[in-house]
């Protein structure tokens, strides 16, 4: 799925980029944004309730509201994403744009992304972020909903992808 969908994605970036004809731009707006569902089963998620209720803690010390845990579309691109991580032995935000827009052809309005590697608690992963000017942003911001893709690698180290996003 990732190697068919990094490709997909290659030939739509390269469509956009090269040229602007009207039948070209029909084609990227027809880009397929399915995902397997059961992809969000994949996640771990124990450590994913116990980042989320670290995360809406944290939130509701500064008086924003808590997040919803999506263990659905947020959470299957996740996983798909962590995955993809996972096999190319390095975290990204490799294809971030393909995950935003697909979740906001699914409603979403904003769509952000946190991602980390070898972390073994929540409470690790949850600090280092809040840490990080850009992925303590990312979990203030004004968003109602987050997905994980929370998985180890066959070493046992686990690599993260927190998708936040509104509805």
């Amino acid at each position: 799925m990732n190697l068919l969908r990094t490709s997909l994605l290659a030939m739509v970036f390269c469509t956009s980029l090269l040229s602007c004809a009207k039948d070209e731009i029909e084609e990227i707006d027809s880009v397929n944004y399915s995902i397997d569902l059961n992809l969000a089963h994949e996640t771990n998620w124990e450590l994913a309730d116990s980042i989320l209720i670290l995360v809406n803690q944290h939130r509701a010390s500064l008086g924003y509201a808590a997040l919803k845990r999506d263990q659905q579309y947020g959470s299957a691109y996740a996983v798909d994403h962590t995955k993809y991580m996972i096999d190319q032995k390095r975290i990204s935000h490799d294809n971030f744009e393909f995950r935003k827009n697909a979740l906001k052809n699914r409603g979403a309005s904003t769509v952000t992304e946190n991602v980390a590697f070898g972390y073994q608690t929540a409470a690790s992963v949850v600090n280092a972020w809040l840490n990080s000017p850009g992925h303590r942003r990312n979990i203030e911001a004004d968003y109602t909903h987050s997905g994980f893709g929370i998985i180890a690698d066959n070493r046992g180290n686990y690599y993260f992808t927190n998708i936040f996003y509104r509805k």
